[in-house]
């Protein structure tokens, strides 16, 4: 018997989806006091009260405060929500419907990836702390802007803090060596490591677990690199983020030459290049191969393992992906205003636009979003799924296993959800972030129609 992603791949026939449930949670507020969180699964919104504004999550409206720090944030697993409030000049920390600790300030909310523990920046005194699981941090300057950062197994916590016009990262209360500017920090997949870039007297350095390493020169500077949904190109500032393999063994970053650069591995320095998309640097799942956009001249390639592909007029850098389990890599490229996917340096059919290029968990399958005559469709193994008006951004998804894919059509002024090729019930509006699988292979969602809100489920047996 064919598998439901199988049958897409046979017909493109709409049918409607089997098992899938509704469950009204509400009206939806007309008006929003300041924003909303979207999680996939939930959504928070904060709206106007008699007296004060309040947070209201799925349906359900919390109590009046003064203010509010922002909307409500969500764990990664949805089972956990939080968020930052004024009361009587005093701001807390309200988790799971529990007020906290008072403080003089609090944002930055964030959860660990468990959905365990809880860290914000709080401020007295003219200082500003980290609070972590209730506990104040030690004082700074400053907390630094790009937020704080667990680690994967949510045991370690990072950020980088101001202190006397020197920057530096705090890991675990342990600071590090003060420098003139600090990125983000970014742990390994195993947790066990810590690497960030940093400006020190002059010279760009990465600091791995607090160690430093070369010295390199060249000024941060705004670049122009491929983008991802049919333009040529897209402006952003280098975000000299390093990449750790997966098993946490090897470390990959960019780095600036003079007028050239060249991708560190292992320590090892590559070839020059003018220009290396940092976001592009990739390690296949088994930590066994690398893949980065580079370019010479005006042509963008793709070195995998230090071979050259194929020259196009564009890479869409953050495109690049190893086939999971193997050394087999694919990425958008652009040659004469036309888009198409290349696999291991051989091209598919060419489109206006690609953009969300991803592997199915097992890596037997791969989709996109493709572009063509201003419609927007998904492909699968190259074949092409019903067009419609648009698909929603960041939707495209395979579930756990790898035999179902789901996403958001738009058409006619409406948004559906679509499961393998068949198509579920209308919305005014699908919530952003989703559909999403969870780990058990349920799909979610959340929709909006007639100004009600309802959370929709289909369950692992039906599709």
């Amino acid at each position: 018997m064919l598998t439901r992603i199988a049958r897409w791949l046979a017909t493109s026939a709409v049918q409607a989806i089997p098992g899938l449930r509704e469950t009204k949670l509400g009206v939806t507020p007309a008006y929003l006091a300041v924003g909303s969180e979207k999680h996939g699964w939930h959504l928070g919104l904060l709206v106007r009260g008699q007296r004060g504004p309040k947070v209201w999550v799925d349906g359900q409206e919390g109590p009046e405060y003064d203010a509010f720090g922002g909307p409500p944030v969500f764990s990664q697993d949805g089972k956990h929500v939080a968020y930052a409030a004024e009361k009587g000049g005093k701001w807390l920390v309200v988790v799971d419907g529990q007020e906290g600790a008072e403080h003089d300030g609090a944002m930055g909310l964030v959860f660990s990836p468990d959905g365990k523990r809880v860290a914000y920046v709080s401020a007295g005194r003219g200082r500003q702390f980290v609070v972590l699981d209730g506990i104040d941090g030690p004082g700074y300057d400053g907390i630094l802007s790009h937020g704080l950062v667990f680690s994967p197994d949510g045991d370690h916590l990072a950020y980088g803090a101001n202190r006397g016009g020197n920057q530096l990262v705090v890991v675990d209360g342990q600071e590090g060596p003060e420098c003139g500017i600090v990125y983000a920090p970014v742990f390994s997949l195993d947790s066990e490591h810590v690497a960030y870039a940093a400006k020190k007297g002059g010279a760009w350095v990465v600091i791995v677990d607090g160690q430093q390493g070369p010295d390199y020169s060249g000024p941060a500077r705004r670049e122009i690199v491929p983008g991802t949904d049919g333009r040529l190109a897209a402006d952003y500032t280098r975000r000299r983020t390093p990449a750790f393999s997966p098993d946490g063994k090897r470390l990959a970053y960019v780095v600036q030459k003079g007028t050239y650069y060249v991708a560190v591995v292992d320590g090892q320095e590559g070839p020059a290049y003018g220009d290396v998309a940092d976001e592009s640097v990739v390690f296949s799942s088994d930590g066994q191969h690398l893949a980065y956009a580079a370019r010479r001249g005006e042509k963008w390639l793709v070195v995998a393992d230090g071979q050259e592909g194929p020259e196009y007029g564009a890479i869409a850098a953050d495109s690049v992906v190893f086939r999971p389990g193997g050394e087999h890599v694919a990425y958008a490229a652009e040659k004469s205003r036309r888009w198409r996917v290349v696999v291991d340096g051989q091209e598919g059919p060419e489109y206006d636009g690609i953009s969300a290029l991803i592997f199915g968990p097992d890596g037997e399958h791969m989709a996109h979003v493709a572009t063509r005559s201003g419609r927007q469709f998904v492909a699968l193994d190259g074949q092409e799924g019903p067009e419609c008006d648009g698909i929603g951004r960041g939707s495209l998804a395979f579930s756990p296993d790898g035999k179902h894919v789901a996403y958001t059509a738009i058409k006619g002024g409406k948004q559906f959800v679509m499961v393998d090729g068949e198509e579920g019930p209308e919305y005014d509006a699908i919530i952003a972030n989703g559909p999403s699988y969870h780990e058990d292979g349920t799909l979610e969602f959340l929709g909006v129609r007639d100004g009600d809100l309802y959370r929709v489920t289909v369950p692992p047996a039906a599709q």
